[in-house]
């Protein structure tokens, strides 16, 4: 069955990447994990937020990188959501690990390496990942296919996959010689035909972003998705039939 992971967490109701958005999975949806972002802060800390600026999300303005965990920690987040909501700060990696494993969700974490490389990252993030004990419900993935195979040099059996939003031919024989586990790709390349039966037929997953409508996460079911990364996995669970 087509797996269900929520995209920055709940994010079709709920702010994105904040706890609450993280929360509201496990306590509102049959998702079976959660897709959300990483980047450094400017005194190396982990923390979750897919911009590499502030000024969408938050009351602050400028690169995330070029602030320090407590000032970082000044802000709120989700300011671009209407409604009322507890008030969200970003978390920290920590922080959302301490509570991941309170559940049974996978997570697949991308590295926003793709402007910002972030040295360093790859190896933060692992260590803590072993920390926690959480090697079992971690994926990878990123833009920069660098940070891929670092991932892979660092941890061997990670399950690491490929974000994509080209078009690209012979994608399945790329990806098996990267030694990936799934290429990440944007839902209209993952619905065009074929794609997903050359990537199965290298031993590799297709995980689509992001279906939002019932009919296009159909569509991606009926061309063999493994999985569908949503803003609304409410709406993809009534889709798959969880």
């Amino acid at each position: 069955m087509t797996m269900i992971f929520a995209h920055r967490g709940f994010s079709g109701y709920y702010p994105e990447n904040t706890m609450l958005a993280f929360q509201k999975v496990a306590e509102e949806t049959v998702a079976d994990g959660i897709e959300l972002d990483v980047q450094l802060t400017k005194d190396g800390e982990i923390v979750i937020m897919h911009d590499e600026k502030l000024d969408r999300t938050t009351n602050g303005s400028g690169y995330l990188k070029d602030y320090t965990l407590e000032e970082l920690k000044m802000l709120s987040v989700g300011v671009n959501v209407k409604g009322f909501f507890p008030r969200q700060t970003i978390p920290t990696m920590r922080e959302y690990f301490a509570w991941l494993k309170t559940t049974k969700l996978i997570t697949n974490i991308e590295l926003k390496t793709g402007v910002f490389e972030y040295e360093g990252i790859e190896e933060k993030l692992i260590a803590l990942v072993k920390e926690y004990g959480l090697e079992d419900q971690i994926w990878y993935s990123s833009f920069n296919h660098y940070t891929c195979a670092k991932i892979k040099a660092l941890m061997p059996e990670a399950k690491v996959g490929l974000l994509m939003d080209t078009w690209m031919m012979n994608v399945g024989e790329y990806a098996a010689s990267q030694g990936a586990a799934s290429v990440n790709a944007c839902s209209y390349f993952g619905a065009k035909e074929g794609v997903a039966d050359d990537l199965h037929k290298h031993g590799v997953q297709l995980q689509a972003w992001t279906p939002n409508t019932p009919e296009l996460m159909q569509e991606l079911i009926d061309r063999g998705c493994d999985v569908l990364i949503t803003n609304y996995p409410d709406i993809a669970a009534k889709v798959v039939g969880k």
